[in-house]
């Protein structure tokens, strides 16, 4: 026969349970403070990672700076080893987050390993740059920096002026159409234009088509009208991207030339109507993400899309752009790259390469402003195939 022991008692069971729950050793306030800080991290990550690019209620808190993705889990790290009870047990948990938020903090690993393939005599110098207000109060310091970018095709956006501040934030009344194209062809001789709302695009090349991304077909009904300001300028509402077809040595490229709409900066969620603005918003951003993706998707040619996306890398609605297009952040030489400026200092970037696979890029950095813009150009140098 099987002798049978008794279990344990039920007051050593729940024993057992009340040292699983409270540890044996009291923790000191510091204990406390790394372990509340550490889980409220993780779960923080979790939840961007759920909720962002996909509702306006986590828009304000997706303007965090990407950075933090990681400083927040090193800085923890550091004090972990003195919550002796439980370091072995929040290490772990600090080194899962870390990880979980990298994709998230705008490093850009890659440039540790990654080489671009050296450039033929076939490729072309392409440069991207929001203008802030074109040369309004630039003087000629203006064209002359556009010179100096060296470019064959230039993107360019906020091709218009901006009336007088009336110390709100921006509103389509305050947009002043402007028609430069006489001091351009004076500045930069030899360039072709296309122009759409307020993206503009020069080349070297002849321009096969143009044409700007509509985005109505994508907003709901409530924002497809547009504002009194603008009816007499209908592009400056409906279009954020300007599509231009260029003949490049033989072959078609489409050149895409965004610029996506500010995300939501209002906190004060509680109110319904701060919460409505914010939605709005929101989906005027997903519509031009939307536009820009179902054209790339029916374009059969070379794609090359440079320009201002409004958005940091820790803002999740890039997944709506397609997965034909590949992000070219690898080719820089910066570890952290930033194109977003606030006066002299450079902050993360919101400017952004996407190519098809067919184009090929030999160099991208981040030039300067020179103080005319609180952007950052991006220059590229490009292959693409031959007929």
């Amino acid at each position: 026969m099987i002798e049978q022991r008794p279990g344990p008692a039920p007051t050593e069971r729940l024993g057992r349970l009340r040292r699983l729950v409270r540890p044996r050793r009291r923790w000191c306030l510091g204990t406390k403070l790394v372990v509340t800080a550490s889980v409220a991290w993780l779960l923080f990550v979790l939840c961007h990672l759920l909720a962002s690019g996909r509702t306006s209620l986590w828009a304000p808190i997706e303007l965090i700076p990407p950075p933090l993705f990681l400083l927040v889990p090193a800085l923890l790290l550091v004090v972990a080893p003195l919550a002796r009870p439980v370091r072995w047990r929040i290490i772990p948990l600090l080194v899962l987050t870390a990880l979980l938020g990298a994709g998230r903090s705008g490093v850009n690993y890659a440039t540790l390993w990654y080489e671009p393939p050296p450039a033929g005599r076939d490729a072309i110098t392409v440069a991207a740059w929001n203008t802030q207000f074109w040369d309004q109060d630039q003087g000629p310091g203006f064209y002359a920096y556009l010179r100096d970018l060296h470019a064959d095709v230039y993107l360019l956006t906020e091709y218009l002026y901006r009336a007088a501040d009336r110390g709100g934030r921006w509103t389509a009344d305050l947009a002043v159409r402007i028609d430069k194209l006489a001091e351009l062809r004076r500045e930069l001789p030899g360039y072709h234009v296309a122009v759409s709302g307020e993206q503009i695009t020069l080349s070297r090349f002849p321009i096969v088509a143009h044409r700007g991304l509509d985005l109505r077909p994508w907003l709901p009904p409530d924002q497809r009208e547009t504002p009194g300001a603008l009816r007499g300028w209908p592009e400056g509402y409906t279009v954020e991207t300007l599509r231009t077809d260029i003949d490049v040595n033989g072959t078609t490229v489409s050149f895409y030339n965004p610029q996506i709409a500010q995300p939501p900066l209002e906190w004060r969620l509680y109110d319904a109507g701060t919460r409505d603005v914010a939605a709005a918003k929101t989906l005027r951003r997903e519509a031009s993400y939307r536009a820009i993706g179902a054209d790339v998707a029916a374009n059969p040619h070379p794609v090359l899309l440079a320009g201002d996306l409004n958005t940091s890398p820790a803002m999740g609605i890039r997944r709506l752009l397609p997965e034909r297009l590949v992000d070219r952040t690898p080719a820089l030489p910066s570890l952290l790259p930033g194109t977003y400026l606030a006066g002299t200092a450079e902050l993360w970037r919101i400017d952004w390469l996407y190519t098809s696979p067919d184009v090929t890029v030999h160099r991208y950095d981040l030039p300067g402003a020179r103080g005319m813009s609180d952007h950052r150009a991006q220059r590229m140098v490009v292959s693409v195939p031959r007929p």
